[in-house]
């Protein structure tokens, strides 16, 4: 890889917006957003969905909740994705520091939330006893362009996920990718009704470098369609055909890959911080 393709992902990972989907977006202070991707335990014979969600709710309300060093969290399961065991929890973060420091603050807060050994133990054992040994981990950093959700959700909603891969241009710059980028958000996600929440984040600690990753928050799987169908006209209005236009849409393809993969969610209303 060339100098000025390796100039161009180090600003792109180096950005450091402050938004999240939820209330820590209104304080405009998060920088970091984990995003651990764990699995159900398939040989569990007494599994029973209801109680796995009574025992989170639990653990979010004794222990998440009151860790000061976790801004906000979520969870979602999986709706249309290559692997129905999938159980997605993204945290928030404002510092790199505060990401380490919240394990050792939520080991403190377990035990003084189930004082005797044995009970928490016990409670820890059971909640575990859900997933199975295998997940994994990446780190993102938010941009800017975020479309935030009117209130917090009372409901479960849909989430839409496309993971896009950059290309790295030789002759790309941040200044015009910012700009690109920018003016699509406002001419075409700004205005669709059917996306109630939106944010976009690129890769800072993981598996691939060339991740942008892009949520949708919607009410309904039909809202999907919905939302394609209504961007099509959007994007017709905010870019009629001439030559401007597709030389800007020609640059802005020249920033990714073309490859991209699609991920639906439900996202878990009342397990959230």
């Amino acid at each position: 890889m060339k100098k000025t393709n390796q100039l161009f992902a180090t600003i792109v990972v180096l950005l450091l917006f402050c938004a999240t989907t939820l209330q820590a977006q209104e304080k405009k202070e998060v920088k970091y957003i984990t995003v651990t991707e764990s699995h159900w335990d398939m040989d569990k014979e007494d599994f029973k969905m209801s109680e796995w969600k009574v025992a989170e709710k639990e653990y979010l309300e004794k222990v998440t909740m009151k860790n000061e060093y976790i801004m906000s969290a979520s969870t979602y399961l999986h709706n249309l994705t290559p692997d129905n065991t999938e159980i997605v929890s993204s945290f928030s973060y404002a510092s790199w520091e505060d990401i380490e420091k919240q394990a050792e603050r939520s080991i403190e807060l377990e035990k003084e939330a189930w004082p005797d050994e044995d009970e928490r133990k016990a409670f820890l054992k059971n909640l575990n006893s859900y997933y199975s040994n295998e997940h994994s981990d990446e780190i993102y950093m938010p941009l800017s362009g975020f479309k935030f959700l009117a209130e917090k959700p009372t409901k479960d909603m849909v989430v839409y996920a496309r993971k896009s891969h950059f290309a790295f241009p030789e002759n790309g710059t941040m200044k015009e990718f910012q700009s690109l980028r920018l003016e699509g958000n406002e001419g075409i996600t700004q205005k669709n009704d059917y996306i109630k929440g939106y944010s976009a984040y690129v890769h800072a600690w993981g598996a691939d470098k060339t991740e942008y990753l892009e949520v949708y928050f919607l009410d309904s799987l039909s809202d999907l369609e919905n939302m394609f169908d209504r961007d099509d006209e959007l994007f017709t209005e905010a870019f009629p055909e001439n030559d401007e236009n597709k030389a800007k849409v020609k640059t802005w393809s020249s920033y990714f890959t073309g490859v991209h993969g699609d991920y639906v969610y439900t996202f878990i209303h009342d397990l959230v911080k």
